[in-house]
C-alpha cells in the first residue's frame, strides 16, 4: 500500500480506508506491507503491526513535495522487494503506477478517493500534475478501483475507462458517554464538524452559517470543529480569526474522544464541496445522527433520502437549514433513525475488504 500518510491512522479518510482494509485482509494469508511516511507516524514504532508490516521512509516534508517523494521512494523500493502488487491510493501517487509494470512487471492497482485537483488548497501547477495523475489512473495501473458511482460515472464518461467500484465502509459504532470531551470544554448538546480543515470541506461556510443563526440557538448548541490544517495553516488561521464566539476547535480527534463527539451531538454539518465519498458522512449516519450535508453527488449517493440537503456553497441556505433542524429536535431523531438503518445496512468495510481481495486474485491467481 503507497500514498497513505501514515500508519496507524491519524490523519485523513485515506488513511482510516486504508487501515480498516487490511485489519480485514491480513488474516486472509495475504502478505501486507504498508509504506508510511515517519512524520505522520512513530518514527520509531514497531515494524509490525495488527499482522502489517509497516516501512518508514522519508519523503520531503513540503505542500507540494510529500507524497511524490514519498510515492517514489516506495515504488522503487516496493519494486526491489519484488511484492506482487502494489496498491495506490489517491491521483498523485498514481503517476507512478506505470512504473512497476514497466521496470519490474509488477500488477498496480489505483484507488481513486476523489478528484483531488479540484481541491482549492493546489495552485495552477499542482492542478495541472494531478489532472495528469487522474489520466495517468485511468491508463497505467492494470485496475482502478473508485469509491463511489459518482467517480465511476465520472471515470467512465470522461476518460472512457472502467473501474470497480468499491465504497468506504463503516463499523457498527461504539456508543460513549461524555467523559474525554468535556476535559476538552465540550459539553452537549452541539453541532459537530469532523473533517480536515481545507477549503474545500467548506468550514467557512459553516463558521458564516454559524454566525447567522438567532442569538439563542447559538447559545444552546455552540459548535464544534474537530479537526486540523492539511497544509492549509493560512486558511486554518483565518477560520480560527473569524470563528466568533461559541466555536470550538479541538484539532484531529480519533478513537474513544471521537466517539464520544459523535454519540453527544445534537446535530453533524458536513458542508463539503468536493468528496470522494465521505467517510465522516458515513460515521456520523451510523451514530444516528441528523447529519445537515451539501448536495454534491457523493453526499447524495451516501445519504439517499435519510439526510437533510443544502445547495453546495450557500452560507445562507446552510444557516436556514441549521435553524429549522435544531428547532425541531423529532425531525433530527427521524433523519437519525433512518440514516442508521442506510448506513449499516449499505456500506461495510468487510464487503470492501472482500471486493478488493478479488481484485488482487484476478491480478496474481497463485
Amino acid at each position: 500500500m503507497i500514498g497513505q500518510k501514515g500508519y496507524p491512522p491519524v490523519h485523513g479518510g485515506i488513511e482510516k480506508h486504508v487501515a480498516e482494509l487490511v485489519a480485514r485482509m491480513a488474516p486472509s494469508g495475504l502478505e501486507i506491507t504498508i509504506y508510511s511516511r515517519p512524520h505522520y507516524s512513530d518514527a520509531d514504532g514497531p515494524t509490525t503491526l495488527a499482522g502489517v508490516d509497516v516501512r518508514r521512509l522519508a519523503s520531503l516534508p513540503t505542500k507540494h513535495f510529500d507524497a511524490i517523494s514519498h510515492t517514489v521512494a516506495c515504488t522503487f523500493d516496493a519494486v526491489r522487494r519484488g511484492y506482487d502488487i502494489l496498491h495506490y491510493h489517491a491521483l498523485g501517487p498514481g503517476l507512478l503506477a506505470g512504473a512497476p509494470r514497466w521496470i519490474g512487471r509488477r500488477r498496480t492497482v489505483v484507488t481513486v478517493h476523489g478528484l483531488d485537483w479540484q481541491r482549492e488548497k493546489w495552485g495552477r501547477v499542482a492542478r495541472g500534475i494531478l489532472r495528469l495523475g487522474e489520466h495517468a489512473a485511468a491508463r497505467l495501473p492494470d485496475r482502478t478501483i473508485v469509491v463511489s458511482r459518482a467517480l465511476q460515472a465520472h471515470f467512465r464518461d470522461r476518460h472512457g475507462a472502467e473501474t470497480v467500484c468499491i465504497p468506504n465502509g463503516i463499523t457498527e459504532p461504539v456508543l460513549r458517554p461524555p467523559r474525554l470531551m468535556t476535559g476538552i470544554g465540550v459539553r452537549a448538546p452541539y453541532i459537530l464538524f469532523v473533517g480536515r480543515l481545507v477549503p474545500e470541506k467548506g468550514c467557512h461556510l459553516l463558521t458564516e452559517a454559524y454566525a447567522a443563526l438567532p442569538e439563542d440557538l447559538r447559545a444552546r448548541f455552540p459548535l464544534v470543529i474537530a479537526g486540523d490544517a492539511g497544509f492549509t495553516e493560512r486558511y486554518v488561521e483565518r477560520l480560527r480569526a473569524t470563528a466568533g464566539d461559541g466555536v470550538t476547535f479541538t484539532g484531529f480527534v480519533h478513537g474513544e474522544l471521537l466517539d464520544e463527539l459523535y454519540t453527544n451531538a445534537a446535530l453533524v454539518v458536513l458542508p463539503s464541496t468536493l468528496e470522494g465519498l465521505s467517510i465522516a458522512l458515513l460515521e456520523g449516519m451510523s451514530y444516528g445522527k441528523c447529519c445537515l450535508v451539501s448536495d454534491i453527488p457523493p453526499n447524495q449517493e451516501a445519504g439517499g433520502d435519510c439526510v437533510p440537503f443544502f445547495p453546495s456553497g450557500d452560507a445562507q441556505s446552510l444557516a436556514r437549514a441549521m435553524a429549522d433542524l435544531l428547532g425541531d429536535p423529532d425531525a433530527r431523531e427521524r433523519f437519525g433513525a433512518a440514516a442508521k438503518a442506510r448506513v449499516l445496512a449499505t456500506y461495510s468495510w468487510n464487503r470492501a475488504a472482500e471486493a478488493t481481495l478479488d481484485v488482487y486474485r484476478a491480478l496474481a491467481p497463485r
